[in-house]
């Protein structure tokens, strides 16, 4: 059960922040070190009985979570309503736009990015597969150039959304489930750049990706490699090598 603070005196003013996270991220980041500095800027890090309707805990100054479930976000949109002031992070109507891997990445699209010959901004090429009928008329991905990874539509951050594929041919398109987006791979160095943003404090960390595929490997190599996320997939693999062998 979730631990509930008495009220502070007004003249000793402490930030409650309720967190609601999947046990392997609360283990992950709701960690002594953070707690402990936390309380020190008074804030008390608050975990929420998610067993317990949200509306009859707290009160939160902020509500930090990362559950999903239309149950979920029913119940932070009425704690919102009869807790005006309170912060959620994130906003449901924010996450909403990003459970579509389309229109999660219109903004980039929208960018107006003064670009020159050495330098490219953009979104790979990349085509929506609503159904198996689809899927099976080559017409409808004959403009895209293998490798492409595939990717559900769906991004809610369940298991199932995280299941990709990197398909090296046509071969490989016959076992996907529609709905998703086939998007073209780009050789990138096998490295990533993640950005974190909160308010005016950026942070940009390096992270293992998928090695590049060259035209000669991907002669031989044939049909799909499936995996939960790049970054796993990345972390697992220590070798170019070992990882091409996977593809066989």
């Amino acid at each position: 059960m979730a631990e509930q603070p008495s009220s502070p005196p007004p003249s000793e003013r402490r930030y409650w922040i309720g967190y609601a996270l999947a046990p392997k991220k609360q283990k992950s980041f709701i960690r002594d070190s953070l707690v402990n500095l936390a309380k020190d800027r008074s804030i008390d890090l608050i975990r929420i009985d998610t067993d317990k309707p949200l509306i009859e805990q707290g009160p939160f100054d902020c509500v930090l979570h990362k559950l999903y479930g239309e149950d979920w976000k029913r119940q932070l949109v009425e704690y919102k309503v009869k807790n005006p002031n309170v912060i959620i992070i994130d906003a449901p109507d924010a996450i909403e736009r990003l459970h579509n891997r389309i229109s999660m990445l219109q903004v980039v699209s929208e960018l107006k990015i003064v670009q020159n010959d050495s330098e490219t901004f953009g979104i790979p090429k990349q085509i929506v597969i609503y159904d198996v009928e689809t899927l099976r008329d080559s017409r409808s991905w004959e403009g895209l150039k293998f490798p492409v990874i595939a990717k559900p539509l769906v991004a809610d951050g369940t298991a199932k959304s995280h299941k990709m594929s990197l398909v090296y041919n046509h071969g490989g398109l016959v076992n996907l489930k529609p709905p998703i987006v086939l998007q073209e791979f780009v050789n990138h160095g096998g490295v990533i750049f993640k950005v974190y943003v909160a308010g005016e404090y950026v942070k940009c960390v390096k992270r293992k990706s998928l090695p590049d595929v060259s035209e000669e490997k991907l002669q031989s190599l044939g049909g799909v490699l499936t995996f939960s996320q790049i970054s796993n997939l990345a972390s697992n693999e220590k070798t170019d090598e070992k990882y091409y062998k996977m593809m066989q």
